[in-house]
């Protein structure tokens, strides 16, 4: 961001405490005017030097609602996909990996979600082909042969690493930036798949279910928004237990009612005599 776009005194604009951490992570920063989407007018506080301000009691509001979302589906049990290829998101990787959830930092596989039974296979493929090469399970090839499985091994990798996790449709898609990762965002739409995304104001949107504006663009905001996102799945994941615990508490009262009603009418008339 150039000398003449930035906002020296930014606290003129968010006077508010609360807004404080957002503000020196420069959520508050939008894009150009002349590339602003229209859907996004209700997010945009003001406009300075050519630059939209978001309005970051907005954002707030729908922070909130996107990380108590993600919460309850991780406490669920729910597998959550990211989507971040940019290099100033590179932080989403350790958060993807310290939960165990599969990313996508290279580039997005079309048909990663509305072909996810031949892209398994893929990742399959290259998950035995990574264990054999590291058990040496290759030695009896030729050396010609070897190289191209090496090649192979190192095509998948940069394409189907991050994927190893993905062992099922995600019960929710994150994203940074929807511009950036529209082939993402369009198959989640087709297959009703939820999206969280934190999204600047050249986005439409209307395209995702949770949109959080803001600067998407430094790392600074990234990192901010991801910190909230950690803070969600954790407190989710500390609730898997307890709703697992409900959820089968549930189905065996279901069976209980369920072995009642299919009692012979015969054998109901006998247990009242």
């Amino acid at each position: 961001m150039d000398e003449e776009t930035v906002i020296t005194n930014p606290e003129e604009l968010y006077p508010n405490e609360a807004f404080k951490e957002m503000v020196e992570a420069g959520i508050f920063y939008g894009r150009k005017k002349s590339k602003t989407n229209p859907k996004m007018k209700p997010f945009i506080l003001t406009n300075r030097n050519g630059i939209e301000i978001v309005d970051l009691e907005k954002t707030t509001e729908s922070l909130e609602r996107a990380m108590a979302f993600i919460e309850e589906r991780v406490a669920k049990g729910g597998l959550v996909l990211f989507a971040a290829t940019q290099p100033a998101a590179m932080a989403i990787r350790p958060l993807a990996d310290e939960f165990g959830f599969p990313v996508v930092t290279s580039r997005w596989l079309g048909g990663t979600l509305t072909n996810f039974s031949i892209i398994s296979r893929r990742i399959n493929h290259f998950m035995k082909l990574k264990s054999d090469w590291a058990a040496n399970a290759f030695e009896k090839y030729t050396k010609k042969e070897r190289v191209v499985i090496e090649k192979d091994i190192a095509r998948l990798t940069e394409t189907m690493s991050g994927l190893e996790t993905l062992v099922s449709r995600p019960d929710i898609l994150i994203v940074i930036d929807s511009n950036m990762h529209l082939t993402a965002v369009r198959e989640a739409r087709v297959l009703h798949i939820p999206i969280v995304g934190f999204v600047n104001t050249d986005s439409d949107p209307s395209l995702i279910d949770y949109p959080i504006v803001g600067n998407n663009k430094a790392k600074m905001s990234i990192e901010w928004f991801l910190g909230k996102t950690r803070e969600a799945i954790k407190k989710g994941k500390a609730k898997q237990g307890a709703f697992a615990a409900a959820a089968a508490a549930a189905a065996e009262e279901a069976a209980k009612v369920r072995a009642r009603a299919e009692v012979k009418p015969e054998v109901r008339d006998e247990a009242k005599k």
